[in-house]
């Protein structure tokens, strides 16, 4: 090994073309007016040249580190160029799988399994606006810790719900990466014994956002309206409050839920926020509602509440501008708030049977155990009285409920 005495100059003065050695396999090549470092090599009867690259990029000391490192290879049983050809795919691969990348591929993957069509361009629109300015084109698997709190700190105290929900989608996207080998290691975006660490509690920071509801003793006068406008945005509308519906189950009611005779119209779980079906119970004044767009059906699955355009359904929008003909600063999601007032502060009905009639999920796994029951007849003769109270004459005091019979 005593050719390694040479010197970088040695090298830089040299001008015949041909391959000049150094030791230890490394050589310098001249042909044509190129100069470039070379690696040769045996395995087997083979032999191999390994471009290690030009003189102008390359120092002596660089080569030589080049060349040992591939000897080091060839002990350990490895090919040296297959090796980099191995290293070059993976940074390829690696740089193809940007975030934005797999984000989109695990929308897609998901799509279907979501009930509402709305959640992948919600997903979408909150990762376009928060996640991708960040981490878009950013190697999936070089996403870290630092990542996802520049991302979600700034927003953490002033939009506490909105990165609440980014965090959890990457988080998703993460494991989604992880399990498809695409990156190693603990998910930077999860919560628990990560997270919860360097940010406040949801519950201390975060703004309880409520929708905007009317009084429930203003209700019979926004019904009257609703009845003496017309329009079939009205008429979901006075469905959806009667019912204490979800607008979207509202709008997306079909014929062949409702059993007209019996006074029921069973919502399929799929069409459901808890994916489980709910029967609701149709008061009369439900009911006249139904009588009233029984003309434009077309069909037994067709819409209750036909859109502009023939099997579509209304949009949410149409709701919303009835609602803001007869009512100024409320939302159709806050009539469910308004109804759930009224129940608390007017009736002596249970709590439980409200929350029923929401279709809300009990939390409270004990009671839950207890209350397995739908309550069907108590929230007939709940719903019953909201249907009078709604549409009592206005400013009248109040108005006895009516009993469902059986």
């Amino acid at each position: 090994m005593a050719e390694k005495t040479k010197s970088a100059k040695h090298f830089e003065n040299l001008k015949t073309a041909g391959f000049h050695g150094d030791g230890g396999g490394l050589y310098l090549r001249i042909a044509e007016g190129r100069r470039s470092w070379l690696f040769r090599y045996k395995i087997g009867k083979k032999t191999h040249w390994m471009g290690l690259g030009p003189d102008s990029d390359v120092g002596l000391k660089e080569a030589r580190e080049a060349a040992l490192a591939a000897r080091n290879q060839l002990r350990a049983g490895v090919d040296p160029i297959e090796a980099r050809k191995a290293a070059k795919a993976a940074r390829t691969a690696e740089t193809a799988q940007t975030f934005k990348a797999v984000a989109g591929e695990y929308i897609e993957a998901h799509r279907a399994g979501w009930r509402n069509p709305k959640h992948a361009a919600q997903w979408e629109a909150t990762l376009k606006a928060y996640a991708y300015p960040v981490i878009g084109e950013r190697p999936v698997a070089k996403v870290s810790t630092a990542d996802i709190q520049a991302i979600i700190k700034p927003i953490w105290e002033t939009k506490t719900e909105t990165a609440s929900r980014v965090r959890g989608r990457i988080e998703n996207i993460l494991d989604y990466a992880a399990a498809h080998h695409m990156r190693t290691g603990d998910n930077p975006a999860r919560w628990a014994g990560h997270l919860e660490h360097s940010l406040p509690a949801r519950a201390k920071v975060a703004k309880v956002e409520h929708h905007a509801a009317m009084a429930w003793r203003d209700m019979p006068a926004v019904v009257t309206k609703l009845a003496a406008g017309g329009g079939m945005g009205a008429l979901c509308l006075r469905f959806t409050i009667l019912t204490a519906a979800r607008s979207g189950e509202a709008r997306g009611a079909r014929w062949n839920e409702i059993d007209l005779a019996a006074g029921v119209w069973t919502v399929p779980g799929d069409r459901m926020k808890a994916g489980v079906e709910h029967r609701v119970p149709l008061s009369a004044a439900a009911l006249a509602v139904l009588e009233a767009v029984k003309p434009s059906r077309d069909a037994d699955d067709g819409l209750v509440f036909q859109g502009g355009r023939k099997g579509k359904p209304l949009s949410d929008v149409a709701l919303s501008k009835a609602l803001a003909a007869v009512a100024h600063g409320v939302t159709v999601h806050g009539c469910r708030s308004t109804f759930r007032d009224w129940a608390a502060e007017s009736t002596n009905f249970p709590r439980e049977i409200a929350e029923a009639a929401l279709a809300h999920t009990n939390k409270d796994k004990v009671e839950a155990a207890y209350l397995r029951g739908d309550h069907f007849e108590k929230r007939a003769r709940m719903m019953d009285a909201w249907a009078v109270h709604c549409t009592r004459p206005t400013g009248t005091a109040g108005a006895t409920p009516i009993r469902r019979t059986a």
